[in-house]
């Protein structure tokens, strides 16, 4: 008779957490990858060294100008690496900030420090989201300054904690990438990697496929 039907594999089928693909992209090897092969990218895989679904979420959020630019990335880094402490002013930064290891990487994360840390409200802090998307053209920051640094200084934290955040909060700038979105990138970084991984071949037939005629 006739061969069984091949099965069709689809995207769900790939396996989750497999070590050989984190290896591979531990190693830097991501050319041909989705949104992690930039020379950036690549110099930060090895550096972040990737071991699960979650860090992927934050080597794809932390390679952009905001973090960059608030100096967020070294942070990060010593941290994860255990060369400084993972410390926190308070209970309520903690709740915000515990899993980015003390620092603020992605959008939902500025927004909940200003509710928790310098008491906005849900519509203040959404309004402060508008800011910073808008900030280059509105040069929008400048009327939380004091709200949220006098707030958080009121609170009991110190000047040059309440500052240093804000001056974090302006590096984001329109580049702050939201969790959920950082995520769904991460999960197609994870499916081009396994393919990449374990099917080279039909990565490659997929690479040629995808080139402009």
């Amino acid at each position: 008779g006739a061969p069984p039907a091949p099965h069709p594999f689809r995207l769900q089928d790939i396996p989750a957490e497999d070590p050989a693909v984190y290896a591979m992209l531990s190693r830097g090897d991501s050319v041909g990858t989705f949104q992690v092969e930039s020379r950036a990218q690549m110099s930060m895989l090895p550096r972040l060294a990737p071991r699960c679904f979650y860090d992927l979420v934050i080597e794809v959020a932390i390679v952009r100008p905001g973090p960059i630019q608030g100096g967020m990335v070294h942070p990060y880094l010593r941290r994860r690496n255990g060369e400084e402490p993972v410390t926190y002013p308070s209970e309520e930064v903690r709740q915000a900030l515990q899993r980015t290891l003390g620092v603020p990487i992605f959008q939902e994360q500025v927004m909940q420090l200003a509710i928790l840390a310098a008491d906005f409200t849900p519509g203040e802090a959404d309004q402060l989201r508008r800011a910073m998307a808008a900030w280059k053209r509105r040069g929008g920051l400048g009327p939380f300054h004091e709200r949220l640094v006098g707030r958080m200084v009121a609170k009991g934290y110190t000047r040059e904690y309440a500052e240093g955040l804000f001056r974090q909060i302006e590096g984001f700038g329109e580049y702050g990438f939201p969790e959920s979105h950082a995520a769904s990138f991460a999960l197609l970084v994870y499916f081009s990697s396994w393919f990449k991984c374990h099917e080279p071949a039909c990565f490659l037939a997929a690479l040629l496929n995808a080139q402009p005629l």
